[in-house]
């Protein structure tokens, strides 16, 4: 049986979820100046068959980071992804906590722009660039 350990003080359950994102639970979050960041410790349901966490899960979660961060500074807007580009640093294995932690690098009335950096074990694995498109609600 696996064991559970707690995450990172300042970090609690992930307030957003969705189908994509189910499998994975649990992910956790954390909000602090200005930004969403998204971590979870790695185990099987992350993993490719290789045995260590699967990239298309960190490009997701990445994007996911990025385009929250991006939310919580427009508020009343909600943001589709353009563009997302990750390149790949060094593997994340099962039982290390992996994190995504994104900066905004501009937001603008149409575009914003982020980008994140993926630790696991605070070790760099992977960094992610993203443009979002902003979608203002009537």
């Amino acid at each position: 049986m696996e064991t559970q350990l707690a995450p990172p003080v300042g970090f609690s359950r992930h307030f957003r979820q969705s189908p994509l994102t189910d499998p994975w639970e649990p992910l956790y979050s954390r909000k602090e100046a200005g930004v969403v960041s998204i971590g979870f410790r790695a185990s099987a349901p992350h993993a490719n068959s290789r045995g260590f966490v699967h990239g298309g899960m960190i490009s997701a979660l990445a994007d996911n980071a990025m385009g929250l961060s991006c939310g919580q500074s427009l508020e009343g807007a909600s943001l589709v992804t353009v563009s997302l580009g990750v390149d790949f640093l060094g593997s994340a294995q099962l039982g290390q906590w992996i994190e995504v932690t994104p900066r905004l690098n501009r937001l603008g009335s149409t575009l914003c722009f982020a980008e994140a950096e993926v630790t696991a074990d605070g070790q760099p694995c992977a960094k992610a660039h993203a443009t979002f498109r902003v979608v203002r609600r009537s």
